[in-house]
């Protein structure tokens, strides 16, 4: 490192290019199109017409209301320049993950009104609803018509089937009543609805001759053209929150509100006129699970949009590191903190799992899409658990990855428009929505578990004979951990198989750290099995190599996190286990000179990360400007 040295009031940029000379084999735009996957010239489009655009620039000393406005003034942009759709999801699923990526980029809050938005509410008409309710898709592409997704209730979140309230058909009026029968019952957390919302799509038991037919959804309006709410219809405002104050999120109530029967979204259910209830589906669990199918694509455009957080905070991170200058050999402030072992082995194996886990999130976006475009129900299950397991992988490795980032930028980190306060908010508000991770997981094992009953084989251990080290054991040690889980989870319920008061005991008051393990295991195995697949088939020679260790250091860094199982279980011994630490650290050093090109491969322009530390913070801090980006130059 002592070419960095002596370079004390050397600009930040000419900091980074002096790092950047080490490694010039490295080819960034080829790792951004590998990551990005799909869009490209749409992706393109949004960062060019972004650039200089002071709409997209964050304020952070602001009013709730002015934040809510300007999430809503983001998100029309977006509407404006076609980079979402409703009719996406018929022609071109991936762009409404590309949108929420580039969204969550600028203002996640922006990200959040989206989904429910498009995803949520738009999704759900689309998907649900006929013809005599599409006549609004347009207003949703416009904003026109703004909408909320009325699922959670105040006493019913991940367990919503048994929410309480009901929309009543009458014959006489051929209407049907939503009723909030009590405080438990009132639709919560809902996001749009505080301000901007003119419709809600509403849950509701569905009374039809005094028979249950369990949960379906409804149109209701709950504001005018004015904004003023419906009659019988209460909005009240869930307030402050500790971040992502631009989303609107509302408490609504419901009071003998009457809609025209037309209203209920009737592709899988309908009421004749004659008053008959009929569906396609047979019994209320499944229409429950296809009126909130919506939930699965929304999973994927949260851990779309914690995706791109991860990376915007990685990128700042990095590019901070590489320009701070500490003590040295010389006993001068002449080392950047990035040729630190600190500093590398706090961010290194989080950059390696970003990738592996971008890797990942593309697979389970590409097979939601091709299932959901062809109409093929086939692998559906399948494509239900990777879904249900990215969501809590990638939100949780944002959440590590902020907190991390921050440490590692020390006071930096902590000024708000250094922007890891909103990641760690946001990565918070996704690891709760659209179900909570750990509740979302246990999901996960039980259809693991079901699958893996059907046939438990042992992983087949790799033909040749190789280090531990070897991508081959690698990932057949992540499999073997898979199965041992699998086997001990699945021992456990058969022991008490038959009897549904002992197994509902088993599963929930004795098994749950084997069950989140088992879940966990599956969805490393999964990422790790998939990036191998495109290291395979990646044709950059020049970034092969790099490619290889930072997939090797993911998959080190998921047995070394869980060490003491594989010794244990005497899947390997204990110098195998020495060679693995021994193998992260080098790893982590040899990649370590390569992370500010990686980070340029996440693709997100330096003046679009809207970080004075990511950019010429000494420049920014030369004057008053009260930690707001826009009152001081900084790039």
């Amino acid at each position: 490192m002592g070419i960095l040295r002596s370079l004390r009031y050397a600009s930040a940029s000419s900091l980074r290019a002096r790092w950047h000379e080490k490694t010039s084999s490295f080819n960034s735009e080829a790792l951004r199109h590998l990551l990005d996957h799909d869009n490209h010239s749409e992706r393109d489009r949004f960062w060019e017409g972004a650039k200089g655009n002071e709409l997209m620039v964050p304020e952070y000393n602001i009013s709730i209301a002015e934040e809510r406005e300007m999430a809503l003034k983001r998100l029309k942009y977006f509407c404006d320049h076609n980079f979402i759709s409703v009719f996406d999801f018929k022609k071109n699923p991936l762009k409404v993950f590309m949108a929420h990526e580039l969204a969550s980029a600028i203002d996640s809050s922006m990200a959040t009104k989206m989904t429910v938005q498009f995803n949520l509410f738009g999704g759900t008409v689309l998907k649900l609803g006929t013809e005599r309710h599409h006549e609004i898709l347009k207003g949703i592409d416009t904003l026109e018509d703004v909408g909320c997704f009325g699922l959670t209730e105040l006493g019913y979140g991940n367990n919503a089937v048994e929410m309480e309230t009901t929309a009543t058909y009458a014959q006489s009026s051929q209407s049907l009543t939503i009723n909030t029968p009590n405080p438990l019952a009132q639709k919560y957390w809902i996001t749009n609805g505080a301000v901007h919302a003119h419709h809600c799509v509403v849950f509701a038991q569905l009374i039809v001759n005094n028979v249950n037919q369990g949960i379906h959804a409804i149109l209701v309006p709950i504001r005018d053209r004015n904004l003023s709410p419906m009659p019988g219809v209460t909005i009240e405002d869930m307030g402050h929150k500790m971040g992502m104050n631009g989303v609107d999120n509302a408490k609504l109530t419901f009071r003998n509100v009457q809609v025209p029967q037309t209203n209920l979204l009737n592709r899988y259910s309908d009421i004749s006129p004659e008053g008959e209830f009929s569906s396609v589906i047979s019994n209320g669990r499944k229409r429950f699970l296809t009126v909130a199918d919506q939930l699965l694509s929304g999973r994927l455009c949260i851990a779309s949009g914690s995706m791109m957080g991860s990376k915007v905070a990685l990128a700042i991170a990095v590019k901070y590191a590489a320009t701070r200058l500490a003590v040295g050999a010389t006993g001068k402030s002449d080392e950047p903190i990035l040729s630190y072992q600190l500093q590398q082995n706090a961010i290194t194996p989080l950059v390696a799992r970003t990738i592996a886990l971008n890797i990942g999130l593309n697979f389970a976006k590409t097979n939601w899409s091709q299932q959901s475009q062809a109409e093929d129900s086939s692998k559906h299950a399948e494509i239900v658990t990777q879904c249900c397991v990215m969501k809590p992988l990638v939100t949780w490795n944002l959440e590590e990855v902020a907190s991390v980032c921050r440490e590692r930028c020390g006071g930096q980190g902590y000024l708000s428009c250094n922007r890891f306060g909103v990641a760690i908010a946001s990565a918070h508000a996704g690891m709760t929505a659209e179900g909570d991770n750990a509740v979302l997981m246990q999901k996960v094992a039980k259809e693991r578990l079901t699958e893996f009953a059907k046939s438990p084989m042992s992983p087949k251990a790799p033909e040749t004979s190789s280090k531990v080290t070897s991508l081959s054991n690698l990932i057949y040690l992540l499999q073997q951990r898979e199965f041992l889980l699998n086997m001990q989870l699945g021992q456990a319920m058969q022991s008490v198989f038959g009897d549904k008061e002992a197994m509902f005991d088993t599963w929930m008051y004795k098994s749950s750290d084997v069950i989140q393990s088992a879940a966990v295991a599956y969805g490393e195995r999964l990422v790790g099995e998939w990036a191998l697949d495109t290291l395979a088939s990646n044709t950059e020679v020049e970034n092969k190599e790099v490619l290889e260790q930072l997939i090797s250091l993911y998959l080190i860094h998921c047995l070394t996190q869980n060490l003491e199982f594989y010794l244990l279980h005497n899947l390997i011994n204990l110098e195998q286990g020495s060679l693995l630490k021994h193998t992260h650290l080098e790893l982590v050093r040899s990649l370590s000179p390569h992370l500010l090109q990686i980070v340029d491969g996440f693709g997100i322009p330096n003046e679009l990360l809207y970080a004075p530390i990511a950019n010429e913070w000494e420049k920014f801090n030369s004057a008053d400007n009260q930690g707001e980006i826009k009152k001081s130059p900084y790039m």
